[in-house]
């Protein structure tokens, strides 16, 4: 078969939809939030040096939402924001030690999710899946003049 820009555009879209729901509904069952786990990964992989801005950029989000999450991730204990020493207007966000926990509790959940969403290719097709999605991020990086984090 030969597949059309807008054949693939609405396999990746539905691909990724059902991902997100499939986990988000597996994750919900054991009373985790994927929006949240989402969020304090992005956090903890920048260090300490994460602003609600980037966020909001990176989940593709209004800063107010991004704005009301982090407020329920500090209100929980699960981040916290400290003042970044060259602008007082700005607050850098840090993982606390519960917020590691919080991570730690749902990585074994999301990591057998992932198995099983990718069990039907064999390790060639997602060698093959994954250097073409790679080609096509860089392809849209270039176009966009950005990356994604």
């Amino acid at each position: 078969m030969e597949y059309r820009s807008d054949d693939l555009t609405r396999l990746l879209a539905g691909t990724y939809m059902r991902m997100h729901r499939r986990v988000d509904a597996a994750m919900a069952e054991q009373g985790a939030s994927l929006a949240r786990t989402k969020m304090l990964l992005l956090i903890e992989k920048q260090g300490g040096e994460a602003k609600a801005a980037d966020l909001a950029g990176w989940l593709g989000q209004a800063p107010r939402t991004v704005t009301e999450a982090l407020d329920g991730l500090e209100r929980d204990r699960l981040i916290e924001r400290t003042p970044d020493a060259a602008d007082r207007r700005v607050k850098r966000l840090r993982i606390t030690d519960e917020g590691r926990r919080a991570i730690a509790a749902t990585e074994p959940l999301r990591h057998r999710l992932t198995l099983e969403i990718f069990a039907p290719l064999d390790p060639a097709e997602c060698d093959v899946l994954g250097a073409t999605l790679e080609k096509l991020i860089a392809g849209m990086d270039s176009l966009c003049g950005e990356s994604e984090r």
